[in-house]
C-alpha cells in the first residue's frame, strides 16, 4: 500500500502508464486495483457500521430485469431429478451479467491500451476477488431520494445525467462523509421503477441497445470517485453511468481499464435506503462473495449489507 494516494491530476505514478491511470499504484500485474484499498484495518473499522443488527440483501432475483437488457441471454431454470429423491438445479444460458452483477477487470478493455494494468486480458480473473471476498465499509448516496426532495425526481425512462456536483450534493445534505475504501453506494431508483412496469414497459426497454436510463455523468464524476478513494462503486441502474453515454464517451473505458475501479450494476437498493433515511445514517458493514470462477468476466455480487 504506498503513504499517499495520488490524486486524479497526479495520475500516472508509472513511468509510460496510459493518461489518467492508476497503472502502478499497486505494483505492476496488480488484478485487484482499488480493492486493494480494503485492508485488515478497514473491515475492522467497518464493524463499527452495525448498530441494529439488520440484514439487507441487495440482490434482486436472477431473473430480472426480463426480458434481459443489452440483448443478453435469458437464464432458464431446470430442477432435475424426482420428488423424493433429491433434485439439482440447472441454469441454462445463463449470462452473469444479465442481472445484479460485478463488472470485472475482463469485462471492459481500452480500445488501444487493453486491460487494467496492461495484464493481458486471458490472465485477468474475477476468481482474484472470489478469493479474497469484498468486505468493508459500504456508503450509501441516496440520489433518487435526494433528487425528489429538491422537487426535480430523476427521470427514470430517460438517458438523465447525474453530475458530480449533484452527487456530491446528495452526500453533503445526507451528513454523509466517504472514506478512503469505502464501498459508494448509488441509488437512483432504476431498479424500483423498472418493477412497477408491465410486461409491455419491460418489453420497451429492450427493443433498442441504446436503452435510456439515468446515471453517472462526466469525467469530473470520475475524477471525484478516485479522488475519494473508493474501493468500488455500485448502482441499481443498468450501467452505473448514464446510458447512452453522451458523444458515445463511456466512462466504463475511465472505471475499469484505467483506475480499476470495479463497477456493480443493477443492484437492490431500496429496502437499505428506506432503512437509512429513517435512521439519519447512510452506513453499513458489507459483504460480497463474487464466484470463484477461473478467469470470469463478471459475477453476480452476492452482496449483504449489515446495519
Amino acid at each position: 500500500m504506498p503513504d499517499r494516494l495520488p490524486s486524479y491530476d497526479e495520475l500516472p505514478v508509472q513511468e509510460g502508464a496510459p493518461a489518467g491511470s492508476s497503472w502502478g499504484v499497486w505494483g505492476d500485474r496488480d488484478f485487484f486495483g482499488t480493492l486493494n484499498l480494503l485492508t485488515p484495518e478497514r473491515v475492522l473499522a467497518a464493524a463499527r457500521s452495525i448498530r441494529t443488527g439488520r440484514v439487507f440483501s441487495l440482490n434482486p432475483e436472477l431473473t430480472i430485469p426480463d426480458p434481459p437488457l443489452f440483448w443478453r441471454a435469458r437464464v432458464r431454470h431446470e430442477v432435475t431429478g424426482e420428488l423424493g429423491g433429491g433434485h439439482d438445479d440447472l441454469y441454462h444460458n445463463w449470462n452473469t451479467q444479465s442481472s445484479a452483477q460485478w463488472d470485472g477487470f475482463r469485462h471492459y478493455a481500452h480500445r488501444e491500451l487493453g486491460h487494467y494494468g496492461g495484464v493481458p486480458d486471458e490472465e485477468h480473473g474475477i476468481h482474484y476477488w472470489a478469493e479474497r471476498g469484498i468486505v468493508g465499509r459500504a456508503v450509501l448516496a441516496d440520489v433518487a431520494r435526494w433528487r425528489e426532495q429538491a422537487g426535480r425526481p430523476i427521470r427514470h425512462g430517460e438517458g438523465d445525467p447525474i453530475p458530480a456536483d449533484e452527487l456530491a450534493a446528495c452526500l453533503r445534505d445526507q451528513g454523509t462523509t466517504v472514506e478512503t475504501g469505502d464501498i459508494l453506494l448509488v441509488r437512483t431508483g432504476w431498479l424500483g421503477w423498472y418493477r412497477g412496469l408491465d410486461a409491455e414497459g419491460r418489453a420497451e426497454c429492450v427493443k433498442e441497445r441504446t436503452l435510456p436510463a439515468p446515471g453517472l455523468s462526466g469525467i469530473d464524476a470520475v475524477r471525484m470517485l478516485w479522488d475519494l478513494h473508493v474501493a468500488a462503486v455500485a448502482a441499481d441502474n443498468p450501467a452505473v453511468e448514464v446510458f447512452p453515454p453522451p458523444g458515445g464517451k463511456y466512462l466504463h473505458v475511465h472505471f475499469l481499464p484505467l483506475l480499476g475501479i470495479p463497477l456493480g450494476e443493477l443492484w437492490d437498493l431500496d429496502d437499505l435506503a428506506d432503512d437509512c433515511s429513517a435512521a439519519g445514517t447512510y452506513d453499513a458493514f458489507f459483504t460480497s462473495a463474487p464466484l470463484n470462477m477461473p478467469q470470469g468476466v463478471a459475477s453476480p455480487p452476492n452482496a449483504i449489507a449489515v446495519r
